[in-house]
């Protein structure tokens, strides 16, 4: 086994800086090997990620074996940000803000903390402390947490208070500030992809975090009348009225989608079926007319269920590359404090589908 390789000290007593590697940031997911000092003062080492976890949170870390140095990257200028979710293996986020980082000559790494991948089930408030005491600049967060974080949050944007929902986390000077960039990723694709549609009366289908952000971009975005349904009628309910408040009352209202599904000018996906983890679609496919607009806010894979059906029956779609994309490079500028490309990131998310595809 290789010998040790020291860490250089965060702080004076405390947690020590693993950013200076990339391979070191694998202790989300993979077995690592950790020598550390107890707090009696005996050196022990220890492989497993959960315990390395553990360990490696509560006591001095001395040195981590099987790592090398990523030569160049210093912790004062890195940005290390990672995606908090379930079941995201696939997501192509760290491409666009990796790729994105390297052209603007920013060290910037990005990980993937899929509770999936865990070892044990692993409580929200404990990733956001690990990813502090790491020296992480923020996290992405995706479903199913992004109304969990909330309560764990010290400051929330204007849009992320209005909304209940967080989908990014900045920490800066020991406080967490939560921010939703997908309303603005969801209203930035709407726009650009669906231009002209009917927007008298929508339906869309989930009322939990993204639902929420994407209900917002809706109603800003013009539509009329917005009916919401969920498999949790009051969920939908809640949703319905707190949006009522904001936006005046017969603005929304919660709705059963077979219903109406049928009668509404365009439907909106705001639920997780369809993901590659979790197959099907979110209506019966015999509820979506000919003449009504689609959009998903899934990205992968691009072509769901639901908007492959609808697109045979003629209907205008709308994938959730667009959301994807644009509440990335938002969440890019509040991490790196640079605005990127946009042009840059849509190429890095094109060429992640190619090489996966292929």
């Amino acid at each position: 086994m290789p010998s040790p390789i020291p860490v250089s000290s965060r702080h004076a007593t405390g947690i020590h800086e693993l950013t200076a590697s990339y391979k070191a940031l694998d202790i989300i997911n993979r077995p690592v090997h950790c020598w550390v000092h107890t707090p009696a003062g005996e050196r022990w080492r220890s492989f497993g990620s959960r315990r390395a976890r553990r360990i490696c949170l509560r006591h001095r870390v001395e040195s981590v074996a099987d790592i090398g140095p990523a030569a160049g990257l210093s912790h004062d200028r890195t940005v290390l940000v990672g995606l908090l979710g379930k079941g995201i293996q696939l997501s192509r986020t760290p491409a666009m803000h990796e790729a994105e980082g390297r052209a603007l000559g920013i060290p910037y790494v990005y990980r993937l903390l899929d509770t999936d991948c865990m070892s044990a089930a692993t409580d929200v408030a404990d990733i956001l402390r690990f990813a502090e005491d790491f020296g992480f600049s923020g996290l992405n967060v995706t479903f199913p947490y992004k109304q969990d974080v909330v309560p764990l949050l010290d400051e929330l944007s204007p849009a992320a208070r209005s909304i209940g929902s967080v989908n990014t986390v900045v920490f800066r000077d020991g406080r967490r500030f939560g921010h939703n960039t997908d309303m603005w990723g969801f209203a930035e694709s709407f726009r650009r992809g669906l231009p002209g549609v009917p927007r008298r009366h929508v339906l869309m289908i989930g009322a939990g975090g993204a639902g929420a952000a994407v209900a917002h971009a809706l109603l800003e975005s013009g539509v009329e009348r917005l009916s919401i349904a969920d498999t949790d009628t009051d969920r939908a309910q809640a949703l319905a009225l707190k949006l009522s408040g904001f936006f005046g009352e017969g603005r929304c209202q919660a709705s059963p989608a077979a219903d109406i599904a049928g009668s509404v000018d365009g439907i909106v996906n705001a639920t997780p079926v369809g993901m590659a983890k979790v197959p099907g679609m979110p209506i019966d496919p015999d509820q979506i007319g000919a003449g009504t607009w689609v959009a998903d806010i899934i990205y992968f894979p691009l072509e769901t269920e639901f908007l492959r059906v609808a697109r045979a029956k003629g209907c205008r779609t709308l994938s959730g590359e667009g959301m994807a994309l644009f509440q990335a490079v938002r969440a890019f500028e509040l991490f790196a404090g640079v605005k990127p490309d946009t042009d840059r990131m849509r190429a890095a998310f094109v060429a992640f589908a190619d090489a996966t595809a292929g």
